[in-house]
């Protein structure tokens, strides 16, 4: 089996010329170089990343966990987290929650023993969240995602401000029965943050917030809400904030089955600016998140951590955009 020592004896030169040819090629005569990766391919060796990084006592290894990558939000942020990582040869290791809080320990538990060098993770609840809780006893760096709380470091939108962004564009067309669907509000605290953004413009135009309804994220059965909004209701909402795009396109395939038009019947409004959202007639109006960069700056002020920089567990808010679709339009005549 071919090693360093071989490759050196056949490339006439020192095995520490060998290891430099690999870790530090400017450093070597260009024809030396060429001879030794020359005999390296023959001999189909290739130094072991793993020796390096224990010497280093590094793995150049950083842990993700996200909360689902059937969402594509998530997907376009594991893109901005690539792109930074890759400029810094280092790798990521993934792993998903499917919403579940129970499983954001164990799964910790298990990033941390891969020796990850740093973790970007998003909880569902940083107040009641016992993978933080764990992490506070280790001397690991880490960047939270989408969540925002005091004392944490973390990248997101201002859910709440976004959200009353959205419902005040609602109130913008004259509705005022606006609901809300959101996925359960101990599954994501950024539902959580939206709702309150709902209730602050529907306090601050002087109207009652109707009450939440929230829908599992693993399932989304909205057959007993949609009878309830449609049939039990003395007066139907004009229009549905969710606290999702996906959610959002959701409620226009039911509504869309149940023959109701969108928007001459009732407005739909979402949350995240999927492109999905934007190829669908009417475009889907939304409030729009930089996933890829939330993903490219969290793994920036994990790097600076990684570089030795103090963690200041301050929250970055990135800005949002308001996506004015034809999912939203005038409530029917005497329906505000």
């Amino acid at each position: 089996m071919s090693n360093i020592k071989s490759v050196a004896k056949l490339a006439a030169c020192s095995i520490a010329t060998v290891s430099r040819c690999f870790n530090a090629p400017h450093l070597v005569r260009p024809a030396t170089l060429a001879r030794v990766m020359e005999i390296s391919r023959q001999q189909k060796f290739r130094p072991s990343i793993i020796g390096q990084q224990l010497r280093r006592n590094q793995t150049d290894l950083v842990g993700v966990m996200l909360p689902s990558l059937g969402n594509p939000v998530f997907a376009d942020c594991i893109g901005g987290i690539e792109q930074v990582l890759g400029q810094h040869n280092k790798r990521m290791l993934l792993t998903t929650t499917q919403y579940d809080s129970s499983k954001e320990e164990q799964f910790i538990e298990i990033l941390l023993r891969q020796k990850v060098d740093g973790l970007l993770l998003t909880v569902a609840d940083t107040k009641s969240s016992r993978a933080l809780a764990l992490l506070s006893t280790e001397n690991m760096p880490y960047v939270l995602m989408y969540n925002h709380a005091a004392g944490y470091e973390t990248v997101s939108v201002d859910d709440r401000k976004a959200a009353c962004d959205a419902v005040r564009h609602l109130l913008g067309f004259g509705h005022r029965r606006i609901a809300m669907l959101a996925g359960f509000l101990t599954a994501s605290d950024r539902s959580a943050h939206r709702y309150l953004g709902y209730r602050d413009a529907m306090l601050e135009a002087g109207l009652e917030p109707m009450p939440l309804s929230e829908v599992d994220f693993g399932t989304r059965t909205l057959e007993t809400q949609l009878q309830y909004w449609f049939h039990t209701m003395s007066r139907r909402p004009t229009a549905i904030f969710c606290s999702t795009d996906l959610l959002a396109l959701e409620v226009i395939k039911a509504l869309r089955q149940r023959s109701i038009h969108i928007p001459q019947d009732i407005s739909v409004m979402g949350f995240d600016g999927l492109e999905y959202g934007q190829l669908i007639e009417p475009a889907l109006a939304t409030i729009s998140q930089p996933n890829g960069e939330i993903g490219r700056q969290a793994a920036e002020r994990l790097l600076r951590q990684l570089g030795g920089e103090l963690n200041e567990r301050q929250s970055l808010f990135l800005n949002h955009t308001l996506l004015a679709g034809r999912s939203v339009g005038l409530p029917q005549a005497g329906g505000s």
